[in-house]
């Protein structure tokens, strides 16, 4: 029988990849102010699950090794990552985790979710985040379907107060 310990928080960057804890877990992998933006729904999503917390903004961007490592060494049964819609730096959180699945030339069950304005949970594809690293080809979605970004004006205060200088 395997006890969990409650922790207030583990971080991506302080956790040992070899912690017991991990091994054959459910890990959420969660952006920090996921706890602060919507606490109903971080407690709902990290129920029953180890929970990684990580900040882009403060901490080291490259998560992807770190990551890496811990599907290598603790052989989790599934990741889940939740970042913040519209954060450039939880941006980087989603791909590090397609990332480490690169790098360790393996398949790794998991599942991608982003929290639009900090009350709905969409779930992404790995695809999906592939296809947002590469700006040209975001950009030729745009051209073939400019309406889509007038949809910007529901989601990005940055977005409206850009309209608002031309």
């Amino acid at each position: 029988m395997v006890v969990l310990v409650a922790y207030d928080s583990l971080k991506v960057w302080s956790v040992w990849v070899k912690t017991p804890l991990l091994r054959g877990a459910e890990i959420l992998i969660a952006s920090e102010c996921l706890q602060a933006v919507n606490p109903e729904l971080f407690k709902e999503l990290s129920n029953g699950k180890v929970t990684l917390l990580a900040c882009p903004e403060r901490e080291p961007a490259a998560y992807y090794g770190k990551i890496a490592s811990i599907i290598r060494s603790s052989k989790p049964k599934k990741i889940t990552v939740v970042t913040i819609d519209g954060s450039p730096h939880c941006f980087a959180l989603q791909a590090s985790v397609n990332e480490a699945e690169y790098i360790l030339g393996e398949s790794i069950e998991r599942e991608h979710y982003v929290v639009v304005n900090g009350r709905k949970l969409i779930r992404i594809s790995p695809n999906t985040i592939r296809v947002a690293r590469y700006l040209g080809l975001v950009n030729e979605i745009i051209e073939k379907n400019p309406t889509w970004v007038e949809r910007l004006k529901e989601l990005s205060e940055e977005f409206r107060r850009a309209q608002q200088y031309k």
